[in-house]
């Protein structure tokens, strides 16, 4: 069982990590201006899915394979850029976002976006290699099974990730209720998040293991 002192030390690292703006806050963001608090919300649960996958690759010894192998890195980190590409390409050539689409486009659209939040983490190598940094520096052997207190500790990262990309998700779907009264059927927000994509696809593509 992990300490109340060392859940408090990786807590506090993980308020401050989360609280910085970097790639998923930017992607939660700019869903949330663009379709509204639901949409930002799934993209976040995919997210958060996926560090949880992240968590158990590093469990199991699964994440090291980016460090041994570095053709193993690039490769999904080249297959995370492309994915990206295409969102990006599939949401400039899509009609404009309608800001309250009929209820059944709704929930397709919304499982849509879980979808490709979680991809979006998952062809992320950056994250695998965080995991595999810090987490370790919390996990002692003499605590318990390694497994279960690494899921414990990607449950507390989640946790406050959940709080503090709750209250982004939430100031920016505001804009998006401002937005929506003004211009029902613009392109702009389409324009907005497809840039952002591109811009994800082009930080990864260049990132490098360090």
């Amino acid at each position: 069982m992990i300490s109340l002192g060392t859940l408090g030390l990786f807590s506090t690292a993980c308020l401050a990590l989360t609280m910085t703006p970097g790639p998923d806050m930017l992607l939660i963001a700019s869903r949330s201006v663009t379709q509204g608090r639901s949409a930002g919300f799934a993209s976040l649960a995919g997210i958060l899915l996926g560090t949880y996958c992240h968590a158990m690759a590093a469990a199991f010894g699964l994440s090291r394979l980016f460090l041994a192998v570095p053709i193993a890195y690039d490769v999904v980190r080249f297959a995370g850029a492309a994915y990206l590409l295409y969102l990006a390409w599939k949401t400039f050539r899509i009609t404009p976002i309608p800001t309250s689409p009929a209820p059944n486009e709704g929930r397709h659209a919304i499982r849509k976006i879980f979808r490709q939040g979680l991809l979006t983490n998952l062809l992320n190598p950056k994250m695998a290699l965080f995991v595999l940094a810090l987490f370790p520096q919390f996990v002692r052997p003499q605590d318990g099974a390694v497994a279960f207190q690494i899921l414990t500790l990607a449950t507390v990262l989640n946790f406050i990730g959940l709080i503090v990309n709750g209250v982004v998700i939430l100031s920016a779907s505001q804009l998006n209720k401002r937005w929506s009264g003004k211009r029902r059927r613009s392109r702009i927000p389409q324009y907005l998040l497809g840039s952002v994509f591109t811009g994800l696809a082009f930080r990864l593509a260049v990132a490098s293991r360090k």
